[in-house]
C-alpha cells in the first residue's frame, strides 16, 4: 500500500474530484486515487509558496466536459506541467484532474514512467488522447514538445513550431481548445546551455544548465494566464493547409497571452522589489 502524507487540503479536494474511483481506488484508465492525492500533496508547497502561482482567466476552463489545454514550454525542467495541474486542481471550481501526455524518453525511466500510469499520464500516442477526450477528460499538451522545454534563455518565451497533432484530435473529437500561458519559467530556469554528454547519460533530449550550474529552479514568481476557448470546425481529416492554418491561429493566441502575461510579471515584480 502507498505510504504517504496527505494535506487537509488535497482530501477535500480529491473527495470533490468528479472521477470514478472503485473499491480499490482505480478509476477506468487506472488512475490510482492514492497516487493523485500523494502527487498533490507533493507539488502543493512548489505551487503555492516555492513558485507563488498566480492565476488569470482560470474561469476559461469548463467546470465539466472535455477541454485540451494547449500551453507554452518553458524553464529547462518541466516545472510548467506540475504548476498547470495544480492551478486546475487548487484554483478551479470544481476540482479537475488533468492528463498528460508522457513524452517517449520519459516513458523508460523506471521510477517515474510507473508514477505517470498511476497519475494518468498516458503515453503520447493518439489513441490515448482520444480515449480521455471522449470520456470529457482535460488534456494538457505543450505543442512545442521538448525544444520548447530546452530553449536557451536567450530565446525566452520565443515559440518553436507547434505539431498539428494536436489539432486533428480537437478536430475528431469536438474538443475545445484553452490556450495557456505560463510566464516566470523562463527567468526560475534560465538555461545557457545543454550538457549533451549528460542529456545522453540520462536516456533525455537535453540537460538544463543555468548560470549557477544546478539545474534546480529558483523561487521565482509563475502566472498562468487562461485564454477563452477556441472552437473549430472539421472532422480531423482536413487537409494540411487547414489544419496548419488552425494551429496558426492557436499558436498565435498563446502568443498574445504570453505578452500580456509578461507585462503582468514585470509589474508584479517590480511591485515586490519595491516592497508592495
Amino acid at each position: 500500500m502507498l505510504q504517504y502524507a496527505v494535506s487537509p487540503s488535497v482530501r477535500s479536494r480529491i473527495d470533490a474530484l468528479d472521477m470514478d474511483f472503485n473499491k480499490f481506488g482505480l478509476d477506468k484508465f487506472g488512475v490510482s486515487r492514492d497516487h493523485v492525492a500523494a502527487f498533490y500533496s507533493l507539488l502543493e508547497p512548489f505551487y503555492r509558496r516555492y513558485f507563488r502561482v498566480k492565476v488569470f482567466g482560470i474561469e476559461h476552463v469548463p467546470s465539466a466536459g472535455r477541454g485540451m489545454l494547449i500551453c507554452n514550454h518553458s524553464g529547462g525542467v518541466p516545472a510548467d506541467g506540475g504548476m498547470l495541474v495544480s492551478s486546475i486542481f487548487f484554483d478551479h471550481e470544481p476540482p479537475r484532474h488533468v492528463h498528460g501526455m508522457v513524452e517517449k524518453f520519459a516513458q523508460t525511466w523506471p521510477f517515474v514512467s510507473p508514477w505517470f500510469s498511476k497519475l494518468g499520464h498516458l503515453p503520447g500516442l493518439p489513441d490515448n488522447a482520444i480515449r480521455l477526450l471522449e470520456d470529457d477528460r482535460l488534456l494538457m499538451v505543450f505543442p512545442e514538445g521538448a525544444k520548447g522545454l530546452g530553449k536557451l534563455y536567450r530565446d525566452r518565451y520565443q515559440l518553436e513550431r507547434f505539431g498539428t497533432g494536436f489539432m486533428r484530435i480537437a478536430l475528431q473529437t469536438g474538443t475545445p481548445i484553452i490556450p495557456v500561458a505560463f510566464v516566470g519559467g523562463e527567468e526560475s530556469m534560465p538555461t545557457v546551455f545543454h550538457a549533451r554528454r549528460l542529456a545522453k547519460l540520462v536516456g533525455a533530449p537535453y540537460w538544463p544548465v543555468p548560470p549557477y550550474l544546478v539545474p534546480v529552479p529558483m523561487p521565482l514568481g509563475c502566472e498562468l494566464h487562461f485564454g477563452a476557448p477556441m472552437h473549430f470546425d472539421g472532422n480531423g481529416n482536413e487537409r494540411d493547409d487547414v489544419i496548419e492554418r488552425n494551429v496558426g491561429q492557436v499558436k498565435a493566441r498563446v502568443d498574445d497571452l504570453i505578452e500580456n502575461g509578461r507585462r503582468i510579471h514585470n509589474t508584479l515584480r517590480q511591485g515586490e522589489e519595491s516592497g508592495g
